[in-house]
């Protein structure tokens, strides 16, 4: 396993969130947690989770395999570029259209007067899925030159446009506030693009694309083709669960009181901190040279670098796990209370961050593991497990969102995390697990999480008795 590349791209990863963070915290005091910020959220809740699908391996994960084995690579890429963008523009396009149904869709408990004011930010929110798949496909094409930086530090460019926005309208009326920020996310996409446009260029990837559209008549590309259509939508599913079931989960939010989806939206994002920058980060380097591995028979070595990555996952989700379920209302004091973010706001975010926290550790392991599965194309298999994932936590949404409200939501996510991981490590072969667990590191974690955990208490403690004592 290539350290240097996992760190560069959480480092890259980090940065990215941490601008995000700081959009947030401008959000939260623009907008706190009432109607207006409900409603951005959920226009934006759709192309997000694309993005997020898009970018954070399943178009990756099953185009990697058939670009590798490609024997014209120029042409098949330049084919699955076309194709997908003639979809999503037109697809866009009829979201521009019928805005209404699409919201309706995502916010069945609202009223028809709130679908008609989001109505026109679904529309100019939309237009982002068309701009990040562009930027995936192009950050895809980066990875395959094992250049992780450029899509890592990308997002960035995303944070910056909404925060510039924030700036320059955080005084104006909330509404003001809702369209500043869905025109700032259009920009952010076009900067992203052209981001990874230049890195393109230096790595002389553009003669491949522009090489693939000039002899894409004269290359048979169809075995790639049929390849790349059994892999797509079982990478989708297989990569997605955590996505759907935070899209569901923000569905089933519009039916609770009023801020529930905005807890849930400041809550995921403390969450996928971590996640991002350790989980996915590792996932993302670790998974060309799984694929290149496998694909020359070289299971030992994959073996080997599963190893190393677990036992770098297992600690630092670890202490993520520890820190974001016993620090969570001082991290949610520290990054949203202000402005129309109120304590009471503060105690109901932190509630649904404890309970997404406990999904961080299964979440992450099982993206480690289902590497081998991509790999070995068994898109299929990792898609009906991901079904499972989300039946169970679609299940305990629908059980636990009355008598738990949001925090009923985001705690029934972890527990479709566990049924992930239980599923995946099954698949892969328990064996597996086993032979890495198997050492006297397993004891050195749990005293270390031990200790830890003390430590994160007692700091708790003294934090707390500072920001809750009047001054």
């Amino acid at each position: 396993m290539k350290l240097k590349s996992v760190f560069t791209n959480s480092f890259g990863i980090l940065i990215s969130r941490v601008s995000g963070l700081i959009r947030d915290v401008l959000m939260a005091s623009a907008l706190g947690a009432s109607i207006w910020s409900d409603m951005f959220f959920v226009a934006f809740k759709l192309p997000n989770l694309f993005r997020r699908i898009f970018a954070e391996g399943a178009f990756t994960q099953a185009f990697m395999p058939s670009f590798i084995a490609s024997r014209h690579k120029g042409v098949f890429a330049t084919a699955i570029f076309m194709r997908f963008m003639l979809f999503l523009f037109f697809f866009s396009l009829a979201i521009s259209i019928f805005p209404e149904l699409i919201t309706k869709l995502m916010a069945w408990g609202w009223s028809s007067e709130q679908i008609d004011l989001t109505a026109p930010l679904t529309t100019i929110n939309f237009w982002y899925l068309d701009l990040i798949f562009i930027v995936t496909f192009l950050g895809t094409l980066l990875q395959y030159k094992e250049h992780f930086a450029t899509t890592a530090l990308s997002t960035v460019l995303l944070n910056i446009a909404m925060i510039a926005a924030l700036y320059i309208y955080i005084k104006a009326d909330p509404k003001t506030v809702a369209y500043a920020l869905s025109w700032a996310v259009l920009a952010g996409g076009v900067l992203q693009i052209i981001a990874h446009l230049i890195a393109l260029k230096y790595f002389n990837l553009h003669r491949l694309l522009t090489g693939g559209w000039k002899y894409r008549k004269s290359k048979n590309i169809h075995d790639e083709n049929q390849q790349f259509k059994k892999l797509f939508m079982p990478g989708v599913l297989g990569n997605s669960t955590p996505q759907i079931s935070a899209f569901v989960d923000t569905t089933l939010a519009t039916f609770l009181a009023t801020g529930s989806v905005s807890y849930l939206f400041y809550a995921n994002r403390v969450f996928q901190l971590p996640l991002a920058i350790i989980a996915i980060a590792t996932a993302t380097v670790l998974f060309p040279s799984v694929s290149k591995a496998l694909k020359n028979n070289q299971h030992e070595a994959a073996h080997q670098s599963l190893s190393q990555a677990f036992w770098l996952l297992l600690v630092l989700l670890g202490i993520s796990t520890l820190g974001g379920i016993i620090l969570a209302e001082p991290i949610v004091h520290l990054l949203f209370e202000r402005g129309k973010f109120a304590l009471a706001q503060t105690l109901e975010t932190t509630r649904v961050l404890q309970m997404y926290m406990l999904g961080l550790l299964p979440f992450g392991l099982a993206k480690l593991f289902s590497l081998f599965l991509y790999a070995s194309y068994q898109h299929r298999k990792a898609a009906k497990i991901a079904i499972y994932s989300l039946i169970a936590s679609t299940l305990a949404s629908l059980i636990l969102m009355y008598p738990m409200g949001a925090a009923g939501l985001a705690l029934a996510g972890s527990i479709g995390g566990f049924v992930l991981f239980f599923y995946t490590v099954r698949e892969v072969g328990f064996d597996i697990l086993w032979r890495i667990l198997r050492t006297k590191r397993s004891l050195y974690f749990l005293a270390a999480m031990t200790v830890t955990g003390i430590a994160l208490y007692w700091i708790n403690g003294l934090i707390m008795g500072y920001i809750r004592t009047p001054q």
